[in-house]
């Protein structure tokens, strides 16, 4: 027979009403990241971890790396916080580019950092990896812990399973990520991920490598060319 506290945990979900509640601040959410970020054009996303130190040279190599992609034009979007996306920014605003971030509201308050022309708020982690995906044209690794690797296997499978473009990846650092690179043999090995699927991304610790690759598979692929200012509707309280 089932204990009291086992039938309490099988009574169900949470009431309608609740489940509606956050339905609608979930929608909230969203409306207000894409009229934020509405205006920031094709984007590099950064992934990265946000525990490294500005004298780490993790932190000095994303800087450069940041700048180099952000002077083919991008704008470089970051998760808004410390570490190396606090480099990520401070990289493409140091060569005049375009700096944004999707910041996650938590319960220890992760404040933007100041290298962000623009940012948004986001009160859920999934909520905010689809701003993180949804203006890129690329997606940059580097290293990370927990967050970076979801992250960046959320972009992967996405693209695997066609529910984005096959847009570029690339994961910087070799030696970093040289297990991580073993397992994903592994599971090649094992049948779960086809051969192709190692195709998907492209591991390196060159920039110029990097860049080529990009304006190959990401400018040239997808026909990005520069536009004429796209004008905000004043009516929608809309600001560039």
């Amino acid at each position: 027979m089932a204990s009291k506290s086992e039938i309490e945990f099988l009574e169900g979900p949470r009431s309608r009403a609740k489940e509606f509640i956050f339905t609608l601040k979930t929608v909230l959410d969203l409306i207000r990241g894409f009229r934020g970020l509405h205006f920031v054009g094709p984007c590099i996303t950064f992934f990265g971890s946000a525990r490294f130190a500005p004298d780490h040279p993790y932190y000095k190599f994303t800087e450069k790396a940041a700048g180099a992609f952000a002077q083919l034009g991008f704008t470089i979007m970051t998760g808004g916080g410390p570490g190396l996306m606090e480099a990520a920014n401070k990289g493409a605003q140091a060569v005049g580019g375009r700096s944004v971030g999707c910041n996650i509201s938590l319960a220890r308050e992760q404040k933007p950092n100041p290298y962000l022309d623009k940012w948004v708020n986001m009160n859920h982690f999934f909520t905010r990896k689809i701003l993180l995906v949804k203006y890129s044209f690329a997606f940059v690794v580097l290293p990370g812990g927990y967050g970076t690797l979801d992250e960046c296997f959320e972009a992967l499978t996405l693209i695997q399973t066609q529910k984005i473009r096959d847009f570029p990846v690339i994961m910087f650092d070799r030696k970093y990520h040289q297990s991580l690179l073993e397992h994903i043999a592994k599971m090649k090995e094992e049948g779960t991920i086809a051969e192709n699927d190692l195709s998907l991304f492209l591991v390196t610790d060159d920039i110029s490598e990097a860049k080529t690759f990009v304006k190959m598979h990401s400018i040239k692929k997808f026909n990005l060319r520069p536009k004429r200012k796209i004008k905000p509707f004043k009516w929608l309280l809309e600001h560039s």
